[in-house]
C-alpha cells in the first residue's frame, strides 16, 4: 500500500516520538514518488534533532525546508510570519509543518490555528508504544489531549513510529503495530501508516499489516554516525 497524504499536514508527538526523524523520511518518500514537498520546521524548543539538521540533504532532492524566524513566534499578538503563510496560503501537493514535542513545542500552532482551520489541514500524532508516556493508550490520550489544548487543533490521525533505535528488531514493528491499531480502536483515529527501519522491511510479513509501511532512512544520528542516504 502506498501513502498518499497531501495537503497541509502538521506532524506533532512527544519528545522522543521520532517526529522528526518521520518528518524527513515522509519528505523524501513522497517526493520519489513525483510529489511535490516543501517541509516548515515549527520545532523552536528542541535544540537537537530537528528537520533543520536535515535541511541540506532535502534540499538535494528538491525539497524547500522552511526555517521561520523565532521573533515571529514570541510575541504578544498571533503573528503568521511570511515564510509560513506562504506555505500554507499556497501550499505544494504535501505541505509539511514539524511541530515541537508536547504541548510546549505545538504552542506556536495556536498562533496559526485560525489559518490553518481554513486551510483544512490535518494534524497527525507520532506514538512511539516503546517511549515513556506513550507506552499505555491512556498515556498516548493524555499526551494527545495536552497537544489539542495548546495547539487549538484537533489530532485527527496517528502514525506508528515503535523503534528502540539500534535495538529495534521486526518483532518490535509488529508489536507496535498491534498497540496502534488497539490505540486507533479506542479513539476511532485514522492509522495513516507506521514505521520500519528499511533494513528490517524485508521480515515484515505485510500480510499481517493492513497500513502502508513507511521505510526509515535514519538521518538524525550521533556525530559518531553517518546519516543513511534519502535516495
Amino acid at each position: 500500500m502506498n501513502i498518499t497524504l497531501e495537503g497541509i499536514i502538521i506532524i506533532v508527538g512527544n519528545y522522543g516520538s521520532g517526529k522528526t526523524e518521520v518528518v524527513i523520511n515522509l519528505a523524501a518518500h513522497r517526493k520519489r514518488a513525483g510529489a511535490d514537498v516543501r517541509v516548515a520546521d515549527l520545532d523552536l524548543i528542541n535544540p537537537y534533532f530537528r528537520t533543520r539538521e536535515a535541511r541540506q540533504s532535502l534540499e538535494e532532492i528538491g525539497i524547500e525546508v522552511v526555517i521561520p524566524a523565532k521573533k515571529y513566534f514570541y510575541a504578544d499578538l498571533p503573528i503568521l510570519c511570511p515564510d509560513v503563510a506562504g506555505l500554507i496560503r499556497k501550499p505544494s501537493q504535501l505541505t509539511l509543518l514539524d511541530a515541537g514535542g508536547n504541548d510546549a513545542g505545538v504552542a506556536v500552532l495556536a498562533a496559526l490555528a485560525d489559518s490553518l482551520k481554513v486551510s483544512q489541514s490535518r494534524t497527525i500524532q507520532v506514538v512511539n508504544p516503546y517511549r515513556p508516556f506513550t507506552d499505555t493508550i491512556q498515556g498516548c490520550l493524555k499526551i494527545r489531549d495536552e497537544i489539542e489544548k495548546v495547539s487549538k487543533l484537533s489530532v485527527t490521525g496517528v502514525i506508528g513510529n515503535a523503534n528502540l533505535l539500534d535495538e529495534t528488531t521486526a518483532d518490535h514493528i509488529l508489536e507496535g503495530y498491534e498497540f496502534i491499531q488497539a490505540l486507533c480502536q479506542e479513539t476511532d483515529l485514522l492509522l495513516a501508516f507506521i514505521t520500519a527501519p528499511v533494513d528490517l522491511i524485508h521480515q515484515l510479513d505485510m500480510n499481517t499489516i493492513s497500513c502502508p509501511v513507511l521505510p526509515i532512512h535514519r538521518q538524525l544520528v550521533p556525530p559518531w554516525k553517518s546519516a543513511d542516504k534519502l535516495i
